[in-house]
């Protein structure tokens, strides 16, 4: 069956590729997802399977030892942190505590806060991420859109699809910025951890943790579903200074919305050092290697990524996304084409790094086409 123009597939839309490629899911490499590449650790495997009788009992209500591990994963406190189920419960549950009537969006980005901003009554306005500056935010341009009738700012950093973050000291002026104009603002990390850094801590360097403890208009929003490769554990957590905010999050979440192994999972996964060096590691290396591939190539382009995937730019002219799609997908390579994304077009786009094996097969397979 040939791709048609409104078919668009995202890294989880593997029955419906099954569907129109014939193609068995259990065939497909999903360079769409954004997921570590390495999967659950060994670690994680044989510990969690050897508790399997939680699930005869509650966890704790207040997850106490689950949000002590995560504190001290990402260098906070206790008292900070509210734990969902996955961030996107974590980000509806905001989005009606906040109960935005405004909100400022920068795109492309990840489209799940527009639905829960709709949803709860509000509007969302977009803007633009001009290529021209890397898909980087325009500080000036976002303190003078940011007028008295927003309330909300929401960003998402490394972006996704863009894989560009946000520097500490520009997250601390667009704070200060927004603090005086009485705006909060959330923070999406999903693909912090992914970040090249010196520091001990995965995301140092980027995040805006430490940035909790300085401003209270300031929510940081983070899943297990990426860098620790767990999408079905559905375990996600939240960081903030705001002690009332977090108050009327409890308030509004149905308990034990986290199951027994998920809680076990995560107190494991976050205590997993040999773990999440050899995920930082690998991804540090087939980063830095592919994209001097690409960046030896004449028919694309892309801006330096930050996170564990890249958005391309194709430069050859009869070439789509889509069509590049359909050429990578019939040999098992899933891409993900990135028209759909806010303010892009029909010649954009992404994949994630995964094992040297699975680049060359996906490095292959585009230079087919575009070169």
């Amino acid at each position: 069956m040939k791709l048609q123009n409104k078919d668009h597939f995202h890294g989880s839309d593997l029955e419906k590729i099954e569907e129109v490629y014939g193609i068995r899911k259990e065939d497909i490499i999903s360079f769409s997802d954004n997921v570590n590449p390495l999967g659950i650790s060994r670690h994680l495997r044989e510990s969690l399977s050897a508790h399997l009788d939680a699930i005869t009992s509650y966890p704790d209500r207040e997850y106490k030892e689950l949000r002590k591990t995560i504190a001290g994963y990402i260098g906070s406190r206790m008292e900070c942190i509210a734990v969902g189920n996955g961030s996107t419960e974590l980000i509806s549950l905001a989005v009606r505590v906040l109960q935005p009537k405004r909100a400022l969006l920068p795109e492309p980005t990840y489209s799940e806060y527009e639905r829960e901003i709709t949803l709860a009554g509000g509007e969302l306005v977009r803007c633009e991420l001009r290529k021209e500056r890397g898909f980087r935010p325009d500080i000036d341009e976002l303190e003078e859109k940011l007028t008295e009738d927003f309330d909300l700012l929401i960003l998402c950093n490394p972006n996704n699809p863009t894989s560009q973050a946000i520097l500490p000291d520009q997250m601390r002026r667009l704070l200060e910025i927004c603090r005086k104009k009485n705006v909060f603002v959330m923070v999406d990390e999903t693909y912090v951890e992914f970040v090249p850094s010196k520091g001990l801590r995965p995301g140092d360097g980027v995040t805006s943790v430490p940035l909790t403890e300085e401003f209270e208009n300031l929510l940081i929003l983070r899943g297990t579903s990426k860098f620790f490769s767990a999408p079905g554990l559905r375990l996600g957590y939240a960081v903030t200074g705001n002690a009332d905010l977090l108050a009327k999050l409890g308030k509004l979440q149905n308990p034990w919305t986290i199951s027994s192994l998920a809680e076990m999972a995560g107190r494991l996964m976050f205590r997993d050092g040999e773990y999440i060096r050899r995920t930082r590691e690998a991804i540090s290396r087939e980063r830095k290697r592919v994209c001097g591939i690409l960046g030896s190539w004449d028919s694309v382009e892309f801006f330096e990524p930050a996170a564990n995937f890249v958005l391309v730019h194709i430069l050859k002219e009869g070439v789509t996304a889509g069509s590049l799609f359909d050429h990578c997908i019939r040999q098992g390579l899933m891409i993900r084409d990135c028209s759909t994304f806010a303010f892009l077009d029909e010649t954009w786009f992404r994949f994630c790094f995964r094992t040297q094996e699975e680049d060359d097969r996906l490095l292959a397979a585009l230079e087919e086409v575009l070169n």
